[in-house]
């Protein structure tokens, strides 16, 4: 009885606690403390129904309109002091890369003319990402994502592709390389990029030292059409893949971009039917449909749901959205050279490149993601 009673003030003081919070949060608009209530009621005889839970911190970034999108420029989070190298053998290229960057965030950029200078910088510096050219004298693109995925798996490199070099990207991405862009869409999508590849590649080493015992889990996830959720949600599931030994470093952040792009296509296209090719023409109208929908019926009643399944050796990721699916035949081989440009590629092509596995249900309204464990590269290969 008396741990029953415990159990209830905790409990009470806890939800006091979490309101609190969530409303400070809500009226400052500034970093918040999120809670994870872990559900112990095992500890208790069945007769005895409380539930005593146990609140763990995490820290969250604050509320923005939508991620990536045209009204949310500069959200640079924790990398505003964060050095991004540019590595291209044109100078004009380069300097056209470096000043879209900068404009976006307020990161510090370098530069480098080709793979062999960018490895000097990278030992010197140890940049937060790379931005790379693939076609460049000496040591090109692919040579240097491998050498850089192998000497500095925490460093995240993203490719630029331009017209003729596609089946390069492909190869580069195979390597290593956690994104890519393509020079025709360089303006539109390089920030988003860093940003994106910036958040994904974030793990906090205390609490994975402190996950080190995790065997197995499996996690049940049901969310809202709210996209800043996806973020947080990815890094919880990130510090797990990481403390069961599946996926070092860089592979880790290569995960956590397939899940977002996996995520947010079952927010936007699937939950609330916008299409990928208004993103395209206006990007302005794309997050205003959003907005709207999200308020309007049957859209803002359909959710997404995630079931993790985490075990040493791999993880499986189920999510299913509530919209009508889609004709899974229609996809086209995202490796094609034409899929480059397309809207809906970048998403598809990452996918899977970054994971083992990637299936549909006849529906086309769940995908099934599956990563294995790998074994780290030897950096005596990359010489």
């Amino acid at each position: 009885m008396f741990w029953t009673e415990s159990a209830k003030m905790v409990i009470s003081f806890a939800s006091s606690v979490i309101r609190a919070t969530y409303e400070a949060a809500t009226l400052t608009n500034a970093s918040s403390l999120a809670t994870e209530v872990v559900s112990l009621s095992e500890y208790f005889a069945p007769a005895e129904s409380a539930t005593l839970s146990v609140i763990r911190p995490m820290t969250l970034h604050p509320p923005i309109p939508e991620p990536n999108g045209p009204d949310n420029p500069g959200a640079t989070r924790d990398h505003e002091s964060s050095i991004i190298l540019v590595v291209d053998d044109s100078p004009v290229d380069r300097r056209v890369a470096g000043r879209m960057i900068e404009k976006r965030g307020n990161w510090r950029v370098e530069y480098a003319c080709d793979g062999e200078e960018a490895l000097e910088v990278i030992g010197r510096l140890r940049p937060a990402a790379v931005v790379t050219d693939l076609q460049m004298p000496r040591i090109d693109g692919l040579e240097l994502v491998t050498r850089v995925r192998a000497e500095y798996p925490k460093i995240p490199v993203i490719i630029m592709t331009g017209q003729g070099s596609e089946k390069i990207a492909v190869a580069a991405l195979k390597a290593g390389a956690a994104s890519y862009v393509t020079k025709q869409t360089l303006a539109a999508d390089l920030a988003s990029a860093v940003e994106q590849v910036l958040a994904a590649s974030q793990t906090d080493d205390c609490q994975t030292k402190a996950l080190q015992s995790l065997k197995a889990q499996t996690t049940h996830f049901e969310i809202d059409n709210d996209p800043t959720v996806v973020s947080p949600l990815i890094a919880l599931l990130q510090h797990d893949i990481v403390s069961l030994g599946i996926c070092d470093a860089t592979a880790v952040t290569r995960v956590g971009i397939a899940l977002e792009e996996t995520l947010l296509n079952a927010i936007y296209h699937g939950n609330l039917g916008v299409s990928s090719e208004l993103k395209c023409v206006n990007e302005h109208a794309f997050y205003a449909q959003v907005t709207e929908r999200r308020q309007q019926a049957p859209y803002r009643d359909r959710r997404v749901r995630i079931t993790a399944r985490l075990k040493p050796h791999r993880a499986t990721f189920v999510v299913s959205d509530g919209g009508d699916g889609f004709d899974i035949s229609s996809l086209p081989d995202p490796t094609d050279p034409s899929f480059f440009d397309r809207p809906s590629g970048r998403g598809i092509l990452l996918m899977r490149a970054f994971m083992d596995e990637v299936g549909y249900n006849a529906r086309g309204n769940r995908v099934i993601l599956v990563k294995k464990k790998e074994s780290p590269p030897d950096p005596s290969e990359a010489e």
